[in-house]
């Protein structure tokens, strides 16, 4: 408001008063104790009237601005302390992900003691304590977090995900309850959940939370991959009831699995084998016969060998070789498993006709040179069985053993100062070092005359 303005206010609320003044001469007494009064004109009690509530009005206008600044500079304190915690709880972040995990504790703890009620610092310092290998504080610190957000999912995958590093299954478990407590379709925990307890070989708990993930409905390519996994668990518990002994329960749903999905080989395996057991050689010979004809896995043939041997006949199974050899004569598997049954059975010739084919189709296997050798053996070509056992070991004419990664048991025949499987240095060792390096030779002592023999 400029000078002008105000004097033209002035001018004009002065001959408003004369005006009024004018108009209303007269005196009024104004009483405001029983004996005391206050006699003034009227038009000065008006103008104090307008003056008092505008002079109210002007106080409770400066007493809000002042309230507003001071809760605008309050907030600007709590934004700006907000701020340099993000700033300190960001830079810990950084360094715990460039690795200097000290420093970025050292920076979250600094965080968290200007701000306990960050549930996402103490998730951060919690990856901190698991960087340094102490699971058990990081547990502490989200159990803390916990109490501040208990509904809070990251806060409790974190805790699980952190119990489970600590190896306590039980608390892991109870952490992925909670969760579904709160998120009864959630994926993740039920997944994490169902890994868990397939882990600890709980197959009806994981088999109901198979059953909630795909009720979840996941798509695509994953319901495949979740359909295939509740075939599994479904075949988990089948198993686990045949060991105990086998019912028709049991059987008839191995024979469902089969069925559903029959490039599932544990089925067919654990079928024949719930014949053999209730007595049935013939049903279980029949499951593994097709089921070697339908997938070609050598376990089948594995298990029709001992069943037939144990059975103490071998000419059903030579029948069954024999047949299937001038129908598949290509199958070198069916050719190498047929020269092994003749080796047992001591036919040998028989044996070297079935393993030359395989070999002449350029296999190069332990297991095939190890059938050539014993073949050659029992014909006491010595010098041949020599060679051949010398191939399945892997051993040269310098007898040098070669190497093995100790991290993830890589083979190789010339040491490497690094291995490019698993990208581990310095981890290539004989194999079985650890076992001769532990041990002790025997004490060296007398022996009497006598004590060997004794």
């Amino acid at each position: 408001m400029t000078i002008m303005s105000i004097l033209l206010l002035i001018i004009f609320f002065l001959a408003f008063f004369i005006y009024f003044s004018d108009l209303n001469p007269q005196d009024i007494s104004i009483v405001y104790f029983s004996d005391h009064t206050l006699t003034t004109s009227l038009t000065v009690l008006l103008v104090a009237c307008i003056l008092i509530g505008l002079s109210i009005g002007y106080m409770a206008h400066i007493f809000s601005s002042m309230r507003h600044l001071v809760k605008h500079w309050k907030r600007d304190r709590v934004d700006k302390k907000a701020r340099d915690i993000t700033a300190t709880y960001r830079e810990g972040v950084g360094r715990l992900l460039s690795g200097d995990v000290k420093k970025a504790g050292s920076l979250l703890q600094k965080a968290l003691e200007r701000d306990p009620s960050r549930v996402d610092i103490h998730i951060a310092l919690a990856s901190v304590h698991l960087h340094e290998g102490n699971p058990q504080d990081g547990i502490n610190v989200l159990l803390k977090a916990r109490d501040i957000e208990p509904k809070n999912l990251e806060v409790l995958f974190k805790l699980a995900t952190t119990y489970l590093a600590a190896d306590q299954d039980e608390s892991a478990e109870q952490a992925f309850e909670d969760i579904l407590n709160i998120d009864s379709g959630n994926r993740k925990a039920l997944r994490s959940l169902r890994d868990l307890h397939v882990r600890l070989g709980h197959w009806p708990q994981a088999m109901e939370l198979q059953k909630r993930v795909l009720k979840a409905g996941p798509s695509g390519a994953r319901l495949e991959e979740e359909k295939h996994k509740l075939l599994c668990l479904r075949y988990e518990i089948a198993r686990q009831a045949l060991g105990e002994e086998p019912g028709k329960a049991e059987i008839k749903e191995l024979q469902d699995i089969a069925k559903h999905a029959s490039d599932f080989t544990p089925a067919r395996v654990s079928l024949g084998d719930a014949y053999r057991t209730q007595g049935r050689p013939d049903e279980a010979a029949r499951v593994w016969q097709e089921g070697y004809l339908a997938l070609g896995k050598s376990v089948f043939l594995s298990r029709l060998e001992d069943l037939y041997l144990d059975a103490e006949d071998p000419a059903s199974l030579l029948g069954f070789y024999r047949t299937a050899v001038a129908e598949r004569g290509d199958d070198l598997m069916f050719r190498l498993f047929y020269g092994k049954l003749c080796l047992r059975l001591e036919m040998v010739d028989e044996a070297l006709d079935q393993l030359h084919v395989v070999e002449g189709a350029g296999v190069d296997t332990p297991q095939l040179h190890l059938l050539l050798g014993e073949a050659s053996r029992r014909r006491d070509r010595i010098e041949e069985a020599i060679e051949e056992y010398k191939k399945a070991l892997g051993a040269d004419r310098q007898l040098r053993f070669g190497y093995v990664c100790e991290s993830c048991t890589e083979p190789v025949s010339e040491w490497e100062s690094r291995c490019q499987t698993c990208g581990t240095w310095g981890s290539f060792a004989l194999a079985g070092r650890q076992a001769i390096t532990k041990a002790r030779p025997a004490e060296m002592r007398e022996i009497y005359h006598g004590e060997r023999s004794a």
